[in-house]
């Protein structure tokens, strides 16, 4: 299961380090990014160090049963990242992908190429899985897993180490021998451009530097009311939301949305869209708006684009809504968009002081959708 010493792909070989590396290579792991998502390198990272891991580093990875690569320009053969396989379980014929990427190389795909290439070789070469652990915070790297076939597994609490001190949860990819080729599939695929809109409403992904206007509206007393337990958020939740908006997207888990005024591009509200049985191909929605935008029709939109892309796009079968009963302003507008009521769960959700809610659910089919 030794990897071969040379991996050529289209645009990029995985090669062994040279000694004329030394000054890319401390170039390019001393990074900012490269340093913030890869807390074992030395910081800062000198010629000293990058001339340590070529005559003493990446030999010992290979001796033990891994691999670490050089990630070369085919066309010039200089250095532009690196690759390699670790935490090698030979008994279970598994090992972990790992890489970087030189500042002066993104963009072009460098990343996922040899992240591809690595895995075919590793696969090919007699191991049987192969898992690539990912920052949260860190979505490029996310999605260099997705075009490199790994799948999303889970999250693995506390498994990386934060520069400094302390421990962070990683999020698990995987990739078995079995796999069919090419990219892995997406729950939740990327919005066409972006964004969805009708000339009127648009929505867009949340992002980390939406937290104010998140926080202003998710604690607003009528909002937090409609939210079970009707506890409002913390800022720091708040925070933690928008910054792995884009890694709950990637990973399936909830796709986050503000919904902007067309026209001028002010904020009104937010959405979000859920899987709640991916089995059964059902999926579910939320919505907010602020004040100044209520009672013109804004969330009536925002609910219908949200679900044209989940019944397009997203390929979902049927879509949900869960509502307060006395929230009838919420009931016009799932109606609107052709929801239909289904039933009262009595005392489904947490309320406060041990206290139980009840919940009115809204079903939604495609051809119903207005």
């Amino acid at each position: 299961m030794t990897p071969p010493e040379v991996i050529e792909s289209d645009r990029i070989r995985l090669r062994q380090f040279r000694p004329d590396d030394v000054a890319d290579l401390a170039a390019g792991c001393d990074d900012p990014l490269n340093l913030r998502f890869n807390p074992g390198m030395p910081q800062p990272y000198t010629e000293a160090d990058a001339h340590w891991w070529i005559t003493e580093g990446a030999p010992a990875a290979r001796a033990g049963g891994g691999a670490a690569f050089a990630v070369a320009d085919r066309a010039t053969d200089r250095l532009v990242g690196g690759a390699g396989l670790s935490q090698v379980v030979i008994p279970r014929r598994q090992a972990e992908v790992g890489y970087w990427v030189a500042p002066w190389a993104r963009g072009r795909g460098v990343a996922t190429g040899a992240a591809r290439a690595l895995a075919d070789a590793a696969l090919g070469g007699g191991f049987e899985r192969l898992e690539l652990l990912t920052h949260a915070e860190n979505p490029a790297s996310q999605r260099v897993a997705l075009a490199a076939g790994f799948r999303h597994e889970g999250v693995r609490r506390a498994a990386g180490q934060v520069r400094g001190g302390g421990r962070t949860d990683l999020t698990a990819w995987v990739r078995l021998a079995d796999d069919p080729p090419g990219p892995a599939p997406r729950l939740l695929p990327d919005l066409p451009e972006g964004r969805l809109t009708d000339g009127v409403v648009t929505l867009r992904p949340l992002g980390p530097d939406d937290v104010d206007l998140m926080f202003g509206l998710h604690t607003r007393p009528e909002v937090v009311a409609n939210q079970a337990p009707p506890v409002p958020p913390t800022r720091g939740a708040i925070e933690r939301r928008c910054r792995l908006a884009e890694s709950g997207w990637l990973t399936g888990a909830i796709a986050r949305l503000l919904i902007l005024d067309a026209a001028g591009g002010e904020p009104a509200g937010s959405c979000g869209l859920s899987y709640s049985d991916p089995a059964a191909g059902e999926g579910s929605v939320g919505y907010a708006l602020l004040p100044a935008w209520r009672g013109r029709g804004y969330a009536t939109r925002a609910v219908r684009l949200l679900a044209g892309w989940a019944f397009g796009a997203a390929g979902m079968a049927r879509l949900v809504a869960g509502t307060m009963p006395d929230n009838t302003a919420s009931h016009r507008v799932l109606e609107n968009v052709g929801f239909r009521r289904e039933g009262l769960l009595r005392g489904r959700l947490p309320g406060l002081d041990g206290t139980r809610i009840d919940d009115l659910v809204f079903g939604l089919l495609p051809e119903e959708l207005r």
